[in-house]
């Protein structure tokens, strides 16, 4: 039976063992066929993974919404193939990734800029409120060319390395640092820093 505090959503002041060590008997519960267990998951990670995607695709509110489920959905069907070897945490944010990564690539014209995508980036102050500079930066990001952005996010916000994202998006290391440059520098100019 699951406690209360394993279907609970993880917070900031939860100790990282004690999610990690949670985290992994859903898994196994889940991966049996337990869908309570699953719901757990999806109830504890699923803001976490709408951000990713949210960042990387700049999808729209329902859109996002659709990719996150898409994302568990994948999860939910590769479970029983897990290998424990890394923390779900880690697992389901590469899920989220590929999932944005996937509709990318199907998407063939330019990026949508669409008000609701940017009050879904999540840039807030320390009072949790939008700032000026929050707004202008995510209208920014949200019109950066898709290639562009998503190795911006992926290098500044997610922390990847140059090699990961190569990997991840099929270019070279030179290319993934090329691409950062040139979102670095739109961005600069959009907000004003450089002509």
């Amino acid at each position: 039976m699951l406690t209360a505090a394993m279907s609970e959503p993880m917070t900031d002041t939860t100790p990282a063992r004690v999610v990690a060590d949670t985290d992994l008997a859903l898994a196994r519960l889940a991966a049996a066929g337990d869908a309570r267990a699953f719901e757990s998951i999806y109830r504890r990670h699923a803001g976490r993974v709408h951000g990713v995607i949210v960042r990387l695709v700049g999808a729209s509110g329902m859109r996002a919404q659709d990719l996150t489920q898409e994302a568990f959905v994948r999860a939910w069907q590769a479970l029983p193939q897990f290998r424990f070897e890394s923390a779900v945490s880690t697992w389901l944010h590469r899920l989220a990734v590929t999932t944005a990564l996937m509709e990318l690539r199907r998407r063939r014209s330019g990026p949508r800029f669409d008000d609701e995508a940017l009050d879904d980036l999540g840039m807030a102050d320390s009072a949790g409120n939008g700032t000026a500079l929050g707004m202008d930066l995510q209208r920014a990001v949200a019109t950066l060319p898709p290639r562009a952005r998503a190795v911006l996010v992926l290098h500044d916000v997610e922390g990847w390395k140059h090699e990961e994202i190569a990997g991840e998006l099929g270019m070279a290391v030179g290319s993934s640092k090329a691409q950062l440059h040139r979102a670095r520098q739109l961005l600069r100019q959009r907000l004003g820093g450089e002509a």
